[in-house]
């Protein structure tokens, strides 16, 4: 089967050749870009597209490796046995399966989702290396070798926190999501706003790309952040001729909290703002 977007998950030709190409090479895909350009959500589609289970792995900055093939817990074991349990008596009772085991032990191909993966620690992508390319790994608590049933489509994503070991990119097919065109923008605008008034989302559309264009901002909206601010503006009724004040000049759009997040960037924009006036 071929990955080619859904119904709610409007892929370039790009994107889709690449989910296409890590299916047939059997590598983990790599996906980069901004923050709130679909990376994670990418996961679920193809999942859904293919008719396969996600399974999810979101890692954190205290993650190890270890834990998404398993964790043993031997609190709870020393617990059992002072409480006279006769589970301590076999120690898988006290092995619990990481999201890589259940992928791996899954009864038909999956998609597995390794969220983030630059959060961690530097050395988390390569102590997943032989695990990733060997399909297996051993359980030493049991003397227990997991193998894969099935080898799951597998979706890495990262922000670009920090930069990932050579030894893991040349094992994955790598992807940057590019943050997407007006014309791409208003294809995933309508996936989630079918029945918006075309004024509206061309005045919406038009404040939203001079946020990000404006110079020094230190986050620039995002997809994500966009989606949210046209449901506000939707909810509220707000008319496109508020979006957009031509006779003033550039002004700060309403519920700009949706699109502008932080103190500096709010202030930046304000100054713009004012010298344009000015300069008019």
């Amino acid at each position: 089967m071929k990955f080619t977007g859904t119904d709610s998950y409007i892929a370039t030709d790009d994107l889709m050749m690449a989910v296409n190409a890590a299916v047939t090479l059997e590598r983990p895909l790599l996906i980069k870009g901004e923050p709130g350009t679909g990376k994670t959500m990418l996961a679920l589609e193809v999942a859904r597209a293919l008719g396969r289970p996600l399974l999810q792995w979101h890692v954190k900055s205290t993650s190890k490796a270890q834990q998404g093939l398993y964790e043993y817990d031997a609190v709870s074991r020393l617990r059992d046995s002072q409480l006279g349990d006769g589970r301590v008596h076999d120690i898988a009772n006290y092995i619990k399966r990481g999201p890589v085991w259940e992928a791996f032990a899954a009864e038909q191909p999956s998609v597995l989702l390794i969220d983030e993966v630059d959060k961690a620690d530097i050395e988390f992508p390569n102590d997943l290396l032989r695990e990733l390319d060997r399909m297996e790994f051993y359980v030493y608590e049991t003397q227990q070798l997991v193998t894969a049933k099935h080898r799951p489509v597998i979706i890495i994503t990262s922000n670009n926190e920090k930069e990932l070991p050579d030894a893991f990119l040349r094992r994955c097919f790598f992807h940057y999501i590019k943050f997407p065109d007006r014309e791409t923008m208003e294809k995933i605008v309508a996936v989630h706003f079918p029945g918006l008034k075309r004024n509206l989302l061309r005045e919406a559309l038009t404040a939203f790309f001079e946020i990000r264009d404006v110079p020094g901002l230190k986050k620039k909206p995002s997809t994500s952040e966009l989606l949210d601010w046209l449901k506000l503006l939707v909810a509220e009724d707000i008319p496109p001729e508020a979006l957009h004040g031509t006779e003033q000049g550039k002004i700060i759009p309403p519920l700009h909290g949706a699109l502008i997040k932080n103190e500096q960037d709010v202030h930046l924009f304000e100054r713009l703002v004012f010298m344009s006036r000015r300069a008019r």
